[in-house]
């Protein structure tokens, strides 16, 4: 059984949505990413020096922790391909790392990292209001290009059906709506994919047990 640490509405969520599609057992610990809280203890650094979620222990063997989402969500979409998370073509694999990559890197890694800590960019307190400005943009810019890649009538983020992207895309989601941003109005087909990926009752269970309200 797997051991899952996570931070309500955190990237994780994506992690706890697809623990809930595949079916398979594990027992959730909360871990708060807010200012710190519960992921800069002793006991978590001792067991996950980086200090982050989501981590997911049990992996190779009761000993092993994964972390990062996008190797987690992988691990989990190959370790039960009868939930049908990842295309079985590698091409098809290959846009979901895409997706997973830029997601993970250009949105949460830069946007919403200047947007919602900005001392991790710069030292000078004088200086966060424009770097937390310039992670506003960075966020719309990305926003601005998934809205354009859903533009060629897509079902879903990889075509042909739902994947661990699905998921990861609700996280981002639901933050520009956390952070202001008029999801609906300005990204209306992302909406529209992420009104599909709210129906599924894994996606449910895992905000409920999170916490969150339902969109």
């Amino acid at each position: 059984m797997h051991r899952f640490y996570h931070s309500p509405g955190a990237c994780s969520l994506a992690v706890h949505i697809v623990l809930e599609e595949t079916g398979a057992p594990y027992e959730a610990e909360v871990r708060s990413a807010r200012n710190g809280e519960g992921t800069s203890t002793p006991d978590y650094l001792a067991l996950n020096p980086k200090g982050r979620v989501p981590a997911l222990a049990g992996v190779g063997d009761e000993s092993g922790l994964l972390t990062e989402a996008v190797a987690i969500l992988l691990y989990l979409a190959r370790s039960h391909p009868g939930a049908g998370l990842l295309p079985a073509d590698p091409a098809g694999e290959a846009r979901c790392l895409e997706w997973l990559s830029w997601l993970s890197v250009d949105l949460h890694g830069v946007g919403y990292g200047q947007l919602w800590r900005p001392h991790r960019f710069v030292g000078d307190p004088a200086l966060h209001a424009a770097v937390v400005e310039r992670g506003r943009d960075n966020i719309r810019r990305v926003y601005d290009h998934i809205e354009r890649i859903l533009g060629d009538g897509r079902d879903w983020a990889v075509p042909g059906g739902y994947t661990v992207v699905d998921p990861y895309l609700l996280v981002f989601w639901l933050w520009g709506r956390h952070a202001g941003f008029d999801m609906e109005a300005e990204w209306p087909l992302w909406a529209g994919l992420m009104g599909k990926v709210l129906t599924r009752p894994a996606v449910r269970r895992a905000l409920t047990q999170e916490g969150l309200a339902q969109p």
